[in-house]
């Protein structure tokens, strides 16, 4: 019978930026028998393997936006389920991205041709909303996603299952939409590029605070740049939230 715990596995907690620690960004979350796949960076697919992960088994793939550190693999993704041989899947793949993905995708086949077009009926893609909220209701989970500051179409991802939520954030600064979409989670991943500000993306204490609004109880910080392991990131967030803060590094598993 299937949990209703949601199981998450960080596979990349980096950036663009090589790091023998740290993939680009990614992770897995088990919602009952449903397996999703948040961001694709580079590599992804090879490192879900050491993790126990198959991309057979991906039953949705979120994209927070469409940098490519947090997309790349999505074109090894969609050769790799040409292979006859090794991608066995027989049900569609729910692709679920900002509006607009369509043309980007329609660029990628551009370049790359039939070699990015998966096997006839494997493949929906949905596109969500940049101006407000929006929701994909599927059999065992509910996507919720929100508009976040970084580009004009990127998006956060709500996953529930079994009265239980995470909240991922992609990349992001300072966005309202964000702490309304992670209030009442039990889990929230939030990007902290850097220990010094930088548009575009959270400081550790700003990912603190924006925690603390939210009222969430464990706030798992994510995709950091290398000058972050050089300090303590958690003390500088603690400034500004009270609740459990867990670094992630990659293969990092937590049950929510």
């Amino acid at each position: 019978m299937a949990s209703d715990y949601l199981e998450v596995v960080i596979i990349g907690s980096g950036t663009a930026v090589p790091s023998r620690r740290r993939g680009s960004p990614a992770l897995a979350i088990q919602a009952g028998g449903t397996f999703l796949l948040l961001d694709i960076g580079p590599g992804t697919l090879r490192a879900m393997l050491n993790y126990g992960l198959n991309f057979n088994d991906i039953d949705v793939l979120c994209l927070s936006h469409q940098h490519p550190d947090h997309v790349a693999d999505l074109v090894a993704f969609l050769f790799a389920s040409r292979y006859g041989l090794g991608y066995t899947r027989q049900d569609p793949v729910w692709l679920v991205a900002a509006q607009g993905f369509q043309e980007f995708y329609h660029r990628l086949r551009g370049v790359w041709g039939e070699w990015l077009e998966p096997p006839a009926g494997l493949l929906n893609v949905k596109e969500m909303t940049t101006d407000r909220e929006d929701i994909l209701s599927l059999a065992a989970v509910t996507i919720k996603t929100a508009p976040v500051q970084h580009l004009a179409s990127s998006l956060a991802f709500r996953v529930e299952h079994g009265g239980r939520a995470v909240v991922y954030s992609g990349d992001t600064d300072w966005s309202d939409s964000l702490i309304q979409l992670a209030r009442g989670a039990d889990l929230l991943i939030l990007e902290a590029a850097n220990p010094w500000k930088v548009p575009g993306h959270l400081t550790p204490e700003e990912a603190g605070r924006l925690a603390a609004h939210a009222g969430v109880p464990r706030l798992v910080l994510t995709h950091f740049y290398p000058p972050c392991d050089e300090v303590d990131m958690a003390a500088a967030c603690r400034q500004e939230f009270a609740g459990e803060i867990i670094l992630a590094v990659d293969g990092l598993r937590l049950t929510v």
